[in-house]
Protein backbone atom coordinates (compact mmCIF):
# COMPACT_ATOMS: atom_id res chain seq x y z
CA UNK A 1 0.00 0.00 0.00
CA UNK A 2 1.15 3.63 -0.78
CA UNK A 3 2.38 6.03 2.09
CA UNK A 4 0.72 8.61 3.59
CA UNK A 5 2.11 11.72 3.28
CA UNK A 6 -0.09 14.84 5.22
CA UNK A 7 1.02 18.70 3.94
CA UNK A 8 -0.78 21.84 4.32
CA UNK A 9 -0.95 25.11 3.47
CA UNK A 10 0.30 27.85 5.31
CA UNK A 11 -3.18 29.58 7.08
CA UNK A 12 -4.12 26.04 8.33
CA UNK A 13 -0.70 24.72 9.89
CA UNK A 14 -1.74 25.30 13.00
CA UNK A 15 -4.58 22.46 13.14
CA UNK A 16 -2.57 20.43 10.29
CA UNK A 17 0.40 19.34 13.34
CA UNK A 18 -1.82 18.38 15.10
CA UNK A 19 -3.31 16.26 12.85
CA UNK A 20 -0.36 14.84 11.62
CA UNK A 21 1.04 14.68 15.58
CA UNK A 22 -2.49 12.26 16.03
CA UNK A 23 -2.43 10.17 13.20
CA UNK A 24 1.76 9.89 14.01
CA UNK A 25 3.40 10.87 10.71
CA UNK A 26 5.66 14.03 10.68
CA UNK A 27 4.33 17.04 8.53
CA UNK A 28 5.66 17.24 5.05
CA UNK A 29 7.22 20.42 4.42
CA UNK A 30 5.95 23.05 2.21
CA UNK A 31 7.89 25.53 0.95
CA UNK A 32 6.24 28.97 0.64
CA UNK A 33 7.89 31.36 -2.04
CA UNK A 34 6.45 34.71 -2.60
CA UNK A 35 7.36 37.17 -5.64
CA UNK A 36 7.63 40.82 -4.85
CA UNK A 37 4.23 41.37 -5.89
CA UNK A 38 2.43 38.90 -3.56
CA UNK A 39 2.82 36.07 -6.12
CA UNK A 40 2.39 32.43 -4.35
CA UNK A 41 4.82 29.93 -5.83
CA UNK A 42 4.35 26.87 -2.91
CA UNK A 43 6.05 23.40 -3.51
CA UNK A 44 6.29 20.66 -1.86
CA UNK A 45 10.07 19.82 -0.54
CA UNK A 46 10.24 15.91 -0.39
CA UNK A 47 9.13 13.72 -2.93
CA UNK A 48 5.56 12.50 -3.44
CA UNK A 49 5.97 10.49 -6.16
CA UNK A 50 3.38 7.31 -5.80
CA UNK A 51 2.26 8.82 -2.21
CA UNK A 52 -1.39 8.85 -0.99
CA UNK A 53 -1.22 12.87 -0.39
CA UNK A 54 -2.95 14.63 2.10
CA UNK A 55 -3.53 18.23 1.91
CA UNK A 56 -4.97 20.15 4.99
CA UNK A 57 -6.53 23.95 4.34
CA UNK A 58 -9.42 25.63 5.65
CA UNK A 59 -10.69 27.96 2.11
CA UNK A 60 -11.30 31.17 5.29
CA UNK A 61 -10.57 34.79 3.53
CA UNK A 62 -8.06 35.70 1.71
CA UNK A 63 -8.77 34.62 -1.38
CA UNK A 64 -4.60 33.69 -1.25
CA UNK A 65 -5.48 30.59 1.17
CA UNK A 66 -8.07 29.30 -1.53
CA UNK A 67 -5.35 29.85 -4.59
CA UNK A 68 -2.66 28.24 -2.64
CA UNK A 69 -4.36 25.36 -1.94
CA UNK A 70 -5.09 24.96 -5.59
CA UNK A 71 -1.32 25.32 -6.46
CA UNK A 72 -0.46 22.78 -4.13
CA UNK A 73 -3.32 20.56 -5.35
CA UNK A 74 -2.10 20.91 -8.88
CA UNK A 75 1.73 20.74 -7.71
CA UNK A 76 0.85 17.45 -6.50
CA UNK A 77 -0.61 15.93 -8.82
CA UNK A 78 2.01 17.09 -11.47
CA UNK A 79 4.67 15.53 -9.02
CA UNK A 80 3.48 11.68 -9.59
CA UNK A 81 1.54 11.36 -6.49
CA UNK A 82 -1.12 8.53 -6.48
CA UNK A 83 -4.28 10.35 -4.96
CA UNK A 84 -4.60 13.71 -3.60
CA UNK A 85 -7.17 14.30 -1.26
CA UNK A 86 -8.18 17.73 0.20
CA UNK A 87 -8.60 18.26 4.04
CA UNK A 88 -10.65 21.06 4.11
CA UNK A 89 -11.79 21.70 7.43
CA UNK A 90 -13.79 24.75 6.52
CA UNK A 91 -14.92 25.03 3.27
CA UNK A 92 -15.71 29.11 2.90
CA UNK A 93 -17.85 30.44 0.99
CA UNK A 94 -20.62 28.21 1.33
CA UNK A 95 -22.79 30.27 2.57
CA UNK A 96 -23.63 31.41 -1.35
CA UNK A 97 -25.26 27.89 -2.01
CA UNK A 98 -27.99 29.23 -4.27
CA UNK A 99 -29.48 32.39 -6.26
CA UNK A 100 -31.14 34.05 -3.52
CA UNK A 101 -31.43 37.08 -5.68
CA UNK A 102 -31.02 37.71 -9.83
CA UNK A 103 -27.56 37.93 -11.10
CA UNK A 104 -25.48 36.38 -8.27
CA UNK A 105 -22.78 33.50 -8.12
CA UNK A 106 -23.22 30.49 -6.56
CA UNK A 107 -19.67 30.53 -5.23
CA UNK A 108 -19.81 27.42 -3.26
CA UNK A 109 -20.63 25.59 -6.83
CA UNK A 110 -17.55 27.05 -8.19
CA UNK A 111 -15.00 26.30 -5.20
CA UNK A 112 -16.26 22.77 -6.05
CA UNK A 113 -15.05 23.18 -9.42
CA UNK A 114 -12.09 24.91 -8.85
CA UNK A 115 -11.14 22.03 -6.41
CA UNK A 116 -11.91 19.48 -8.81
CA UNK A 117 -10.30 20.91 -11.84
CA UNK A 118 -7.13 21.25 -9.96
CA UNK A 119 -6.78 17.61 -10.00
CA UNK A 120 -8.38 16.50 -6.02
CA UNK A 121 -9.62 13.16 -6.08
CA UNK A 122 -11.02 13.55 -3.12
CA UNK A 123 -12.80 16.27 -0.73
CA UNK A 124 -12.70 15.38 3.39
CA UNK A 125 -14.16 19.07 5.02
CA UNK A 126 -16.58 18.96 8.43
CA UNK A 127 -20.23 20.22 9.38
CA UNK A 128 -21.05 22.26 6.07
CA UNK A 129 -23.19 24.73 6.04
CA UNK A 130 -25.79 23.31 3.39
CA UNK A 131 -25.97 19.37 3.22
CA UNK A 132 -26.34 19.71 -0.35
CA UNK A 133 -23.55 21.45 -1.31
CA UNK A 134 -22.12 17.30 -1.11
CA UNK A 135 -23.74 17.44 -4.58
CA UNK A 136 -21.70 19.80 -6.18
CA UNK A 137 -18.99 17.73 -6.42
CA UNK A 138 -18.46 15.07 -8.82
CA UNK A 139 -15.93 13.64 -7.02
CA UNK A 140 -16.16 11.62 -3.36
CA UNK A 141 -16.92 13.63 -0.61
CA UNK A 142 -16.22 12.71 2.98
CA UNK A 143 -18.54 15.47 4.98
CA UNK A 144 -17.73 14.84 9.23
CA UNK A 145 -20.03 15.31 11.66
CA UNK A 146 -18.80 17.98 14.67
CA UNK A 147 -21.17 16.21 17.27
CA UNK A 148 -18.60 13.65 18.02
CA UNK A 149 -16.43 16.67 19.01
CA UNK A 150 -19.60 18.20 21.13
CA UNK A 151 -22.14 15.67 22.40
CA UNK A 152 -19.25 14.43 24.99
CA UNK A 153 -18.45 17.56 25.98
CA UNK A 154 -21.91 18.63 26.43
CA UNK A 155 -22.85 15.59 28.59
CA UNK A 156 -19.73 16.11 31.01
CA UNK A 157 -21.99 19.54 31.87
CA UNK A 158 -24.04 17.20 33.54
CA UNK A 159 -27.24 20.01 32.85
CA UNK A 160 -30.51 19.25 34.51
CA UNK A 161 -32.98 21.16 32.34
CA UNK A 162 -31.22 20.61 29.06
CA UNK A 163 -33.47 21.95 25.74
CA UNK A 164 -31.91 22.41 22.17
CA UNK A 165 -32.02 25.69 20.24
CA UNK A 166 -31.74 26.88 16.93
CA UNK A 167 -30.87 30.49 15.94
CA UNK A 168 -32.78 30.02 13.11
CA UNK A 169 -35.73 28.00 10.98
CA UNK A 170 -32.68 26.45 8.46
CA UNK A 171 -30.61 24.79 11.40
CA UNK A 172 -33.89 23.35 12.43
CA UNK A 173 -32.41 19.87 11.53
CA UNK A 174 -28.50 20.30 12.99
CA UNK A 175 -30.39 21.02 16.52
CA UNK A 176 -32.63 17.96 16.07
CA UNK A 177 -29.89 16.09 16.04
CA UNK A 178 -28.01 17.22 18.84
CA UNK A 179 -31.85 16.85 20.95
CA UNK A 180 -32.10 13.56 20.09
CA UNK A 181 -29.16 12.02 21.72
CA UNK A 182 -30.08 13.65 24.83
CA UNK A 183 -33.53 12.22 24.14
CA UNK A 184 -34.14 16.59 24.74
CA UNK A 185 -37.22 19.12 23.33
CA UNK A 186 -35.91 21.80 21.58
CA UNK A 187 -37.24 25.46 20.44
CA UNK A 188 -36.81 27.67 17.55
CA UNK A 189 -35.82 31.66 16.98
CA UNK A 190 -37.41 33.00 13.91
CA UNK A 191 -35.10 35.66 12.55
CA UNK A 192 -35.92 37.91 9.48
CA UNK A 193 -32.97 39.31 8.03
CA UNK A 194 -32.82 42.61 5.86
CA UNK A 195 -29.51 42.02 4.59
CA UNK A 196 -26.70 40.02 5.81
CA UNK A 197 -24.85 39.84 8.88
CA UNK A 198 -28.04 41.85 10.14
CA UNK A 199 -31.24 40.71 11.47
CA UNK A 200 -34.23 42.78 11.82
CA UNK A 201 -36.99 40.70 14.27
CA UNK A 202 -36.51 37.60 16.16
CA UNK A 203 -39.46 35.68 18.05
CA UNK A 204 -39.48 32.37 19.57
CA UNK A 205 -41.06 29.25 18.52
CA UNK A 206 -41.41 27.07 21.89
CA UNK A 207 -40.74 27.24 25.91
CA UNK A 208 -37.86 27.65 27.52
CA UNK A 209 -38.42 28.61 31.22
CA UNK A 210 -36.64 26.96 33.45
CA UNK A 211 -33.93 25.40 31.43
CA UNK A 212 -30.16 25.25 30.11
CA UNK A 213 -30.39 25.97 26.62
CA UNK A 214 -27.65 25.09 24.28
CA UNK A 215 -28.12 26.84 20.62
CA UNK A 216 -26.55 24.82 17.80
CA UNK A 217 -25.16 26.16 14.76
CA UNK A 218 -22.53 25.49 11.85
CA UNK A 219 -20.86 28.57 12.16
CA UNK A 220 -20.65 31.87 13.86
CA UNK A 221 -19.25 35.19 11.98
CA UNK A 222 -19.96 38.68 13.16
CA UNK A 223 -22.18 36.86 16.19
CA UNK A 224 -24.98 39.09 15.70
CA UNK A 225 -27.76 36.51 15.18
CA UNK A 226 -26.32 33.97 18.20
CA UNK A 227 -25.94 37.16 20.64
CA UNK A 228 -29.90 38.28 19.58
CA UNK A 229 -31.27 34.72 20.06
CA UNK A 230 -29.15 34.18 23.51
CA UNK A 231 -30.84 37.85 24.95
CA UNK A 232 -34.40 36.32 23.80
CA UNK A 233 -34.15 32.87 25.89
CA UNK A 234 -33.09 34.55 28.38
CA UNK A 235 -36.16 36.94 28.35
CA UNK A 236 -38.20 33.99 27.47
CA UNK A 237 -37.11 32.91 31.31
CA UNK A 238 -33.93 30.55 30.32
CA UNK A 239 -32.02 29.15 32.98
CA UNK A 240 -28.65 29.36 30.97
CA UNK A 241 -27.63 30.10 27.35
CA UNK A 242 -25.06 28.45 26.04
CA UNK A 243 -23.81 28.09 22.36
CA UNK A 244 -21.90 25.30 20.43
CA UNK A 245 -20.68 26.14 16.80
CA UNK A 246 -18.48 24.51 14.66
CA UNK A 247 -16.54 27.22 12.78
CA UNK A 248 -15.63 29.77 14.31
CA UNK A 249 -15.51 32.53 11.68
CA UNK A 250 -15.71 35.52 14.50
CA UNK A 251 -15.05 39.13 11.95
CA UNK A 252 -16.22 42.45 12.79
CA UNK A 253 -17.24 43.02 16.36
CA UNK A 254 -17.84 39.14 17.11
CA UNK A 255 -15.48 38.90 20.23
CA UNK A 256 -17.32 42.31 21.96
CA UNK A 257 -20.51 40.80 20.72
CA UNK A 258 -20.09 37.33 22.62
CA UNK A 259 -18.14 39.26 25.49
CA UNK A 260 -21.29 41.31 26.57
CA UNK A 261 -23.48 38.81 25.48
CA UNK A 262 -25.59 36.67 27.85
CA UNK A 263 -24.46 33.54 26.98
CA UNK A 264 -22.21 31.40 29.43
CA UNK A 265 -19.77 29.72 26.77
CA UNK A 266 -19.59 29.70 23.32
CA UNK A 267 -17.93 26.26 22.13
CA UNK A 268 -15.93 26.02 19.14
CA UNK A 269 -13.31 24.16 17.19
CA UNK A 270 -10.29 25.43 15.90
CA UNK A 271 -11.47 24.58 12.16
CA UNK A 272 -10.29 28.49 12.41
CA UNK A 273 -7.69 30.14 13.99
CA UNK A 274 -8.94 32.44 16.48
CA UNK A 275 -8.14 36.32 15.62
CA UNK A 276 -8.73 37.48 19.33
CA UNK A 277 -9.85 36.72 22.76
CA UNK A 278 -12.48 36.19 25.16
CA UNK A 279 -13.21 34.87 28.69
CA UNK A 280 -16.51 33.01 26.96
CA UNK A 281 -14.59 30.91 24.23
CA UNK A 282 -14.07 27.33 24.80
CA UNK A 283 -12.37 25.56 22.04
CA UNK A 284 -12.11 22.03 21.40
CA UNK A 285 -10.09 20.34 18.70
CA UNK A 286 -10.93 18.34 15.83
CA UNK A 287 -7.04 17.01 15.03
CA UNK A 288 -8.26 13.27 16.44
CA UNK A 289 -11.39 13.45 14.19
CA UNK A 290 -9.70 13.73 10.96
CA UNK A 291 -6.40 11.55 11.80
CA UNK A 292 -9.16 9.01 12.18
CA UNK A 293 -10.39 9.81 8.96
CA UNK A 294 -7.71 10.22 7.21
CA UNK A 295 -6.34 6.65 8.20
CA UNK A 296 -9.64 4.77 7.45
CA UNK A 297 -9.47 6.55 3.82
CA UNK A 298 -6.10 4.88 3.37
CA UNK A 299 -6.89 1.82 4.94
CA UNK A 300 -10.04 1.85 2.68
CA UNK A 301 -12.66 1.33 5.48
CA UNK A 302 -15.79 2.74 6.24
CA UNK A 303 -15.82 6.36 8.79
CA UNK A 304 -19.45 5.16 9.58
CA UNK A 305 -18.05 4.83 13.18
CA UNK A 306 -16.31 8.47 12.87
CA UNK A 307 -20.32 9.18 13.65
CA UNK A 308 -22.13 9.47 17.15
CA UNK A 309 -25.51 7.26 16.93
CA UNK A 310 -28.44 8.66 18.31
Amino acid sequence: MSSVKIFSGHATKYLAEKIAQSYGKPLGEVTHQTFSDGEMCPYFSESVRGCDVFIIQSTFPPADNFMELLLLIDGAKRASAKYVTVVVPYFGYARQDRKDKPRVAIAAKLMANLLTAAGADRIMTCDLHADQIQGFFDIPLDHLDGTSIFIPYLKALNLDNIIFASPDVGGVKRTRAFAKFFDAEMVVCDKHRKRANEVASMRLIGDVEGKDVIMVDDLIDTGGTMCKAAALLKEKGANSVRAVVTHGVLSGKAYENIENSVLEELVITDSLPLRGESSKIKVLTIADLFAKAIRKIHDHESISSLFIQA
